[in-house]
């Protein structure tokens, strides 16, 4: 009697959630609301995201709870923009400009990773008795990688490594190729394809690859000449771009994925980096591509998955295939190049993961019906280790890496190497540094920090050049270029006049110039200055002074450093506390340090001065590391400074932001970089992520910016 009212009311809870759950909008939520809960819980168990977003799609999956069913066509909608935009960002992450500088043994070993794993795929599938389609699938599959220890590899500064950049540039020619034999693949499972069709087959993916590339970069080009400041637009367009390609794809009998990794490689060759790239990365990031992973464990049957991987024979040949197979590609390849140990070690670790073009690969085939759920199974089995060994020796081999260079110190626009008794000791040398002068409220302050970058360590004064610059057809507009030309010249009196007052040899110029930024950059050009250093203004006009025509355009056209002074209303304080946050162990941030080194330097000798470079720690990487980065840091420390005035702070990432602005309220000077750089033989600056943040310190900055090359 009790019980009689409760099955009934369960039965229909279970209804009403099936209801819920196979409404478009109700597995719409699920989805998102697993793509947000999972992967930070699956990272306390230190397991990789991919790893929770299959779980959790086999449990909300047909084969368990069957709140969800990959069929529908919500799901598969979702799932296609997830595939696609995973090839994506793999297109729009590759480092091109490196890719360029070592293409030819780029494509050496690229072509090395193919033959063989191609070969091995192919013969693993012999072996097993599938098709031949199916084989040649199989070898796209195992050729493919995806470089996950290239974070590790770039916090520690070794990124410019030729081994690498040679491993990274690879993966484009690899992804490339397994891709279009995806393509070739599919088109072959579709039919019998003679000899002429595939013949038409590869002359449509060439001239489609041909039409993308050079379609989007035309486009590319002029959006960003044109609307480089309007995000919205910039975003929409890649958009666009993402998805005419991927459509185009299909239409040309090609594969959406091979359209969309397409389309990144042309959108990568144009879009500068900055808030565009970071929004159109998120959204895929945080929606689609993690619904594609989810998917996929909708596919997954767990009682399959058991009997599969009980077939522990073609498993473990996947596995050798995959880790032996990479690596024997890197010993030849070293072997050629010449390598060390460290470095062939470095190759491997990096072209081993198989996560991206692999997993995408593998589930376009299954859902061709080309491979079945056993290949399924085996490569998920092979992403989880790879993925988790690869980072594994990628951590080890870039320590020995670092360990071959450890007699020597990355040296900076300002600095000389010079080695003593086998010791290298840098250097510091007098600097001639341009000031323009535009602002009387600030000159003083800019003036005076000037002064103290100027001196080197091992004598001499350097050269303190104030510059006044006057456009004549803006002053002619105003009524008054003889007036203009009088403020200015009385503006450079009061520099030589402060510049007497801080003993410190000064040159004031005077410049008329229709282009006021360039103006700027060709003065310091004809001085052979070292450094240009501007002031920002007010601290709430900081954003579009560092995004604006004036430093944008000193910074695109300048042959030396620009450095850009945020003194606000610190103008007058000592400087005697300064912060450092250091990314990696590369020249860049020595640069950081060498600024912060002459400003401690150049103060009296009875004030108390200190120096604190902090390092967010990789949450991924081991105590020892932690350790190592630690007595690296505190290298870089001269021999003239106690170490009780240079503090090294390493804290567990992310969230760099935030320990910047904790410490810096107990600091005077927080010195930052920016990166700018040459996409598509346009000069494009960096994203306005520092210029956010500096708008909320609470004591002065600097941004050094280095030269585009």
């Amino acid at each position: 009697m009790l019980g009689s009212p409760i099955g009934p009311t369960v039965m229909a809870m279970q209804a009403s959630i099936g209801q819920v759950m196979h409404h478009p909008l109700g597995v719409f939520s699920l989805l998102v609301a697993i793509s947000a809960a999972v992967p930070p819980l699956i990272r306390r168990i230190g397991l990789p995201d991919l790893v929770g977003l299959l779980v959790a799609g086999v449990v909300v999956g047909p084969h368990a709870l069957n709140w969800v069913d990959s069929g529908s066509e919500t799901v598969r909608l979702l799932s296609d923009l997830g595939a696609v935009y995973l090839l994506f960002t793999m297109g729009l992450e590759i480092d091109l400009e490196e890719f360029n500088r070592v293409k030819r043994r780029s494509f050496i070993y690229g072509l090395l990773i193919l033959l063989i794993g191609v070969g091995t795929g192919v013969s693993i599938g012999l072996l097993a008795g599938f098709a031949s389609v199916s084989c040649l699938l199989l070898g796209a599959l195992m050729a493919t990688h995806t470089p996950l220890g290239y974070p590790i590899v770039r916090s520690y500064g070794a990124q410019k490594d030729e081994s690498v950049v040679v491993s990274v540039g690879s993966t484009i020619f690899t992804d490339i190729v397994a891709l279009l034999l995806l393509a070739v693949g599919l088109g072959l499972g579709q039919g019998d394809l003679s000899g002429v069709g595939l013949g038409l087959l590869l002359l449509r993916i060439g001239l489609f690859a041909v039409l993308v590339v050079v379609g989007i970069r035309w486009l590319g080009r002029r959006l960003v000449l044109r609307g480089i400041n309007d995000e919205n637009r910039m975003v929409l367009a890649v958009l666009v771009a993402l998805f005419l390609a991927s459509l185009g794809a299909e239409l040309a009998g090609v594969e959406k994925i091979v359209g969309a990794f397409l389309a990144g490689l042309a959108v990568n060759s144009v879009l500068p980096e900055g808030r565009v790239k970071e929004q159109v990365i998120f959204v895929g990031g945080v929606l689609f591509i993690p619904i594609f992973f989810i998917d996929l464990g909708l596919l997954l049957d767990v009682g399959s998955l058991g009997a599969s991987l009980s077939n522990y024979q073609f498993t473990g040949l996947m596995l050798v295939g995959a880790i032996g197979g990479k690596g024997l590609a890197s010993w030849i390849s070293g072997a050629l190049f010449g390598y060390r140990r460290p470095q062939i070690l470095m190759m491997w670790s990096l072209t081993m993961p198989k996560v991206a073009a692999t997993l995408a690969t593998a589930f376009i085939g299954f859902q061709a019906g080309l491979l079945n759920q056993t290949v399924l199974n085996a490569v998920l089995a092979v992403m989880v280790v790879t993925a988790t060994l690869g980072p594994i020796l990628t951590e080890r081999s870039v320590t020995r890496l670092n360990e071959a260079r450890q007699g020597t110190l990355p040296a900076s626009f300002g600095e000389e190497v010079s080695a003593l008794d086998g010791v290298s000791e840098v250097v510091q040398r007098p600097l001639r540094i341009v000031v323009p002068v535009a602002n009387p409220s600030n000159e003083q302050g800019l003036i005076t920090m000037a002064s103290r970058l100027l001196r080197g360590s091992a004598g001499g004064d350097g050269l303190l050049l104030p510059l006044a610059m006057v456009n004549p057809s803006l002053e002619e507009v105003r009524g008054g270029l003889n007036r203009a030309v009088a403020a200015a010249r009385s503006r450079l009196r009061v520099a030589e006049s402060i510049g007497a007052d801080l003993q410190v040899p000064t040159r004031t110029l005077l410049r008329l110039d229709e282009d006021v930024a360039g103006g700027m950059s060709r003065t310091a050009l004809e001085q052979a200055a070292d450094l240009l250093l501007i002031g920002a203004g007010r601290q709430d006009q900081l954003r579009a002074w560092l995004m604006g025509d004036i430093v944008d355009g000193v910074c695109r056209t300048a042959h030396c450093p620009v450095v850009v002074v945020n003194l606000g209303r610190h103008a007058d304080a000592a400087m005697h506390r300064i912060l450092v946050p250091i990314k990696d162990l590369s020249a860049s941030a020595r640069e950081q340090v060498e600024l912060a080194l002459r400003v401690i330097n150049s103060a009296p000798e009875n004030q108390r001065t200190r120096i604190t470079l902090l390092h967010v720690h990789d949450p991924r990487f081991s105590g020892s590391d932690r350790q190592w980065m630690e007595e690296q840091l505190i290298r870089w420390r001269p021999a003239g400074i106690p170490a009780d005035r240079f503090h090294i702070v390493i804290v567990r990432g992310p969230g760099i932001d935030g320990s910047i602005h904790r410490l810096s309220r107990d600091h005077d000077l927080v010195i930052l970089r920016t990166q700018r750089r040459r996409v598509a033989g346009l000069p494009i600056p960096g994203s306005d992520r520092t210029s956010k943040l500096i708008s909320q310190l609470p004591c002065a900055s600097m941004v050094i910016s280095d030269p585009l090359v």
